[in-house]
């Protein structure tokens, strides 16, 4: 289930299961057998170069919700990835947090387009709706660290399904910003958002 603007991704290694299926099969001939297993496919999604919108990185501001904007939307509409990816520098990388049920850290690092191809399919097909509830922006001449406070949803009017902080990392070039990375963690019961980060 997607909780998270950025949610945490299991990337699945299809070819290379593929491959060792095929090996072993060589192997031991054809009257081995293997139980089923299917692994999760991701489609690559094509994002195209294209060019920004000077309303999206003319400010912190324009930068911050154009980051929620281009991934929200309905079941059936496609996602706004050509815009998204204006907002990043090339090598920009995402950082998911989380915690499972044994209480492991656990942490994923993506590239725009690995998240792009993770993620595309479950928020077309279900939809998905994240919004800015809260913001903290610290500026030191062309740097900037925004703490920003999201609320998750499939739909708009749709139950609460997640919150948490999206930590990003942003600079100014003389001609406009750009978000150079992007963390984000879940609330959880033992990890409440504190109070200075909510409305």
């Amino acid at each position: 289930m997607l909780q998270s603007r950025r949610t945490f991704p299991a990337f699945a290694r299809a070819h290379t299961i593929k491959c060792l299926l095929a090996f072993f099969c060589a192997a031991v001939g054809p009257a081995a057998s293997l139980p089923a297993q299917k692994a999760k496919k991701e489609e690559h999604v094509a994002v195209h170069r294209s060019t920004p919108r000077a309303d999206d990185v003319g400010s912190i501001d324009g930068m911050v919700k154009a980051y929620y904007s281009v991934i929200t939307g309905p079941p059936g509409r496609a996602r706004e990835w050509d815009r998204d990816r204006t907002l990043y520098i090339p090598d920009l990388r995402f950082v998911a947090t989380e915690v499972d049920k044994a209480g492991k850290v656990k942490v994923r690092i993506m590239s725009h387009q690995q998240f792009v191809d993770a993620e595309n399919a479950q928020m077309v097909n279900e939809g998905f709706d994240e919004r800015e509830i809260h913001r903290v922006t610290q500026r030191f001449g062309n740097i900037a660290h925004v703490f920003s406070t999201y609320e998750t949803r499939k739909t708009p009017d749709g139950p609460l399904i997640g919150r948490g902080i999206n930590s990003i990392e942003l600079f100014w070039d003389g001609q406009r910003w750009w978000i150079a990375s992007a963390i984000w963690d879940e609330e959880r019961p033992d990890n409440p958002i504190p109070k200075e980060y909510l409305p």
